[in-house]
């Protein structure tokens, strides 16, 4: 008999979006693809199978993000991971580059889950139980919902996500470097403070950024792209960072920033100069022998699927 499976296609994402820092975040389509089913076998160990940008991924199959999103939905539903997990995974989603590779990978993980194993657990408590795994909302809200969306945590774990609108003549384009930064040296180059100043400033340019996609507002976008909270911070990790922002001001673009936390940078821009920012992101990236891609993206991705279920669920073993 074949043995129960589900396919999961979800997007990857840009996060923080300049001065929306840990919860503005923007579905890109670029997807992470993942079959999972069940082997049982008694004290069958968890395997995972990677291909394309994930064969980068080197961590054991149990410390994988995919294994975390699929045991947290676990977790939330009040039942252990069965034996004999099989997750076979491809993405394009290039991995330490701030593109959510992670959170597509976590989300794919609990979507896989909650398909294969029936489990009662709606969207929202997904975004919540993968958001926990990932520390911060940003990048799995959008591979959940899709579009732009701000995440917004509560107490109790809480967390409320409202879709952000983006204007029809907004593009993204975004300078994609091969150099990785990981998550950790991004977070532990965050101070553990900030002044009141700097807070107030932060806020203001938050506002700047919903507004300013919303209207295309070109002061409003400038302002919110120059981030105070978390750039001037990790600037430093990505060579070339000031080069390649400056290149896509100077041809057009309303601003420039990281995507998540690095290394790729995002530009933000009016359609009509978006191949010019497009080339003069990569040529400044070159002049430094950095070798770098770009993409443009019109406009932000859709949400998740599931397909490819066969045969019926398979029961959640209790705790």
């Amino acid at each position: 008999m074949t043995p129960a499976s589900v396919l999961v296609r979800v997007p990857g994402s840009t996060s923080n979006v300049g001065a929306g820092f840990d919860c503005v975040g923007i579905a890109i389509d670029r997807r992470l693809s993942a079959t999972a089913r069940l082997e049982p076998s008694p004290g069958a160990p968890v395997r995972i199978d990677r291909r394309g940008t994930l064969c980068a991924v080197t961590v054991p199959p149990d410390r994988d993000s995919l294994f975390a999103g699929f045991a947290a939905a676990c977790r939330g539903a009040g039942c252990r991971v069965p034996a004999g997990l099989v997750i076979d995974a491809g993405s394009d989603i290039p991995v330490g580059r701030g593109l959510g590779s992670s959170g597509a990978a976590t989300v794919a993980g609990a979507l896989a889950a909650r398909a294969l194993l029936g489990l009662e657990l709606d969207d929202e408590m997904l975004a919540r139980l993968c958001a926990e795994v990932e520390h911060h909302p940003d990048n799995v809200a959008p591979a959940i919902y899709g579009g732009a969306v701000l995440a917004v945590p509560g107490p109790e774990g809480r967390l409320t996500v409202a879709p952000l609108e983006v204007h029809a003549s907004l593009v993204f384009v975004f300078a994609v470097p091969d150099v990785e930064v990981a998550t950790e040296r991004a977070r532990a180059a965050l101070p553990p403070s900030v002044s009141h100043r700097t807070a107030a400033t932060a806020a203001a340019k938050a506002g700047a950024l919903i507004a300013g996609l919303a209207r295309a507002d070109a002061g409003l976008l400038a302002a919110a792209l120059d981030d105070v909270l978390h750039v001037p911070h990790r600037r430093a990790l990505v060579p070339g960072y000031d080069a390649v922002t400056a290149a896509a001001r100077a041809t057009g673009a309303f601003g420039a920033t990281l995507s998540g936390s690095g290394s790729s940078i995002l530009a933000v821009t009016p359609a009509s100069a978006a191949p010019g920012v497009a080339d003069a992101m990569a040529h400044a990236w070159r002049a430094l022998g950095v070798t770098v891609e770009t993409f443009v993206l019109s406009r932000p991705a859709g949400r998740y699927q599931v397909t490819g279920l066969t045969q019926e669920t398979v029961p959640c073993p209790s705790r």
